[in-house]
């Protein structure tokens, strides 16, 4: 059960994380570490749902999952493009 609380807790804290982000950069932005606590938050849940043998909690952070490390890929591709000076 701690998993699971721990996962929600991650992942309910990135909506404040992003929020606190945008209200100081002024403007609606999503920072890396939204993704990082998404992803994070994510993987406990489905951990947790998968021990509780939960189809509709697995089914429901799945494609999150996938979605999550999709944008790290992104984030790092476009970092490591601006390294090389495209």
């Amino acid at each position: 059960m701690a998993l699971g609380l721990l996962g929600q807790l991650l992942f309910t804290g990135r909506m404040l994380v992003q929020w606190l982000h945008s209200e100081r950069v002024g403007r609606s932005e999503v920072p890396p570490i939204f993704w990082w606590m998404s992803l994070g938050g994510a993987a406990m849940l489905l951990t947790y749902f998968l021990w509780r043998m939960d189809i509709v909690g697995v089914l429901g952070q799945s494609l999150g999952f996938v979605i999550y490390l999709r944008n790290i890929m992104l984030i790092r591709g476009t970092v490591d493009r601006e390294r090389a000076g495209l």
